[in-house]
């Protein structure tokens, strides 16, 4: 009877506080506003509408090429009742996106405004084929056909409202140099550098992958830098782990072997197999070079080009539907001490010794197999690995101007003895930027970096 007694209480003290919790809620929530609109009717700059877009609450307002977007005076609508801020009328300085918050009794939206001018030249083709524009560092690259005569082409510009180019689109000119294109309206002249070539003569370059042929790469980073070697080099080919193996391929007359791998952060068992491994180490004993781009930085170890243990011991990433966007740095290097190195030729720096290669606001997976020093390894510094591993470290992030902090580029083995392996593997050596929230990632303004360094870097191993 006791025990039943005590059951009853129980039970009634649960139903009591049950009653409570919900007159509570009630309250509440008679307290709340929650019928009302928080969503920003209209933004202007300078009588230029922006496109607002409620679902992923972001706003862009494209001013004429040339405006200033440092003091920018938007004028602002929002639902009766609500407040914004900053408020409408304020003075702003869009060099970088800024949060609007609209609130509306107990609720609120945040928009990230973006201001930005208009880019001159929207799109720049020879023969149907389009250019690749670099707004930051005013280049324009295009590779044609092998064959093709440079010395007569008709380039189809599309300007800008209100922007005028000379040489005007439709002229032929003579792309066997650099030439000089100057776009201007009635407030800002500027001068664009275009570059058309073909694909060149040179090294045997073979791509290496796990897939059967260069038609079955499914990652597109992968798929994009095979792209551009292909496009780059007339005797490039592919070759797979698997007909390594089989002995189908024949490395004999190959100048560099060149595996990016974006996949995933462990080397798959094909590239692992030991047949794949000794005939590779062959290779290379026989004077052959091999470039390890990615996670692949990684296939040192394997092949016996560190000592047992000494591959890269920090190797990390993110996998869709993971991944961001740094919206506040570009990601780039520092080979300060090793400017002159020729795997730095010719790249855009934006100081003496560093390069950007990851343009602030670009999608990113940040896919990274490199070398920590201080932290992990036993290494202390760029000296200490140098001994350890029997390599050069020619380059680190971009804050690491001494170069004892990470090794992000690399040459193997080290001194003055010829080169057979360089390995590129920082997170800002991204080739494909994936859509963001089912958009197109904003391309990337320092991919001509990167084409630049793998160039550089084919070349060096030949030569040296």
């Amino acid at each position: 009877m006791k025990t039943i007694l005590n059951k009853f209480q129980t039970v009634l003290m649960l139903l009591i506080s049950a009653i409570l919790i919900v007159s509570c809620e009630s309250e509440m929530e008679e307290g709340l506003v929650t019928n009302v609109s928080v969503n920003v009717s209209s933004f202007k700059v300078n009588g230029v509408s922006g496109e607002i877009d409620h679902k992923n609450d972001k706003i862009i307002v494209t001013l004429p090429y040339g405006t200033a977007v440092n003091a920018i005076k938007p004028t602002i609508e929002i639902p009766s009742g609500a407040v914004i801020s900053p408020a409408s009328g304020i003075v702003q300085d869009f060099t970088q996106p800024i949060k609007y918050r609209v609130k509306n009794g107990n609720i609120y939206k945040d928009y990230q405004v973006t201001v930005q001018a208009q880019v001159p030249i929207i799109s720049f083709k020879i023969n149907g084929l389009s250019a690749t524009i670099n707004h930051s560092n005013k280049s324009i690259l295009l590779t044609m056909p092998e064959g093709t005569d440079l010395t007569a082409l008709q380039p189809v510009i599309e300007m800008a409202s209100g922007v005028s180019v000379n040489p005007a689109s439709g002229t032929t000119v003579n792309f066997t140099n650099p030439v000089q294109f100057t776009v201007s309206n009635a407030n800002l002249t500027e001068i664009y550098t275009a570059k058309v070539t073909t694909p060149v003569s040179g090294p045997t370059v073979a791509f290496l992958g796990t897939a059967s042929t260069r038609t079955g790469l499914t990652n597109p980073d992968e798929i994009a830098a095979s792209d551009w070697l292909f496009g780059k080099y007339s005797g490039a080919v592919y070759i797979s782990m698997n007909d390594i193996s089989n002995g189908t391929a024949n490395l004999t007359g190959i100048d560099v072997l060149w595996w990016h791998f974006d996949s995933a952060t462990a080397l798959p068992n094909d590239a692992l197999n030991a047949n794949v491994t000794s005939k590779i180490k062959t290779y290379l004993n026989a004077g052959g070079n091999i470039l390890l781009t990615g996670f692949a930085a990684q296939y040192v170890d394997a092949l016996g080009i560190v000592p047992s243990g000494k591959g890269p011991n920090n190797v990390f990433g993110d996998f869709l539907p993971s991944g961001f966007v740094d919206a506040n740095s570009d990601w780039g290097i520092s080979f300060k001490g090793n400017e002159a190195h020729p795997v730095f030729d010719g790249l855009q720096t934006y100081e003496s010794g560093k390069a950007n290669f990851l343009q602030k606001g670009t999608f990113r997976l940040n896919h990274t197999a490199w070398w920590f020093l201080p932290e992990w390894g036993g290494y202390v510094n760029g000296a200490g690995w140098r001994t350890q591993t029997g390599g050069n470290n020619l380059a680190s992030e971009a804050w690491d101007n001494t170069l004892d902090g990470r090794v992000a580029v690399a040459e193997f083995p080290g001194g003055t003895a010829n080169k057979k392996c360089i390995t590129i593997s920082m997170g800002a050596y991204d080739w494909y930027n994936e859509t963001v929230n089912g958009n197109p990632s904003q391309p990337n303004g320092f991919l001509d970096n990167i084409k630049k360094i793998t160039e550089n870097s084919l070349n060096y191993l030949v030569t040296n």
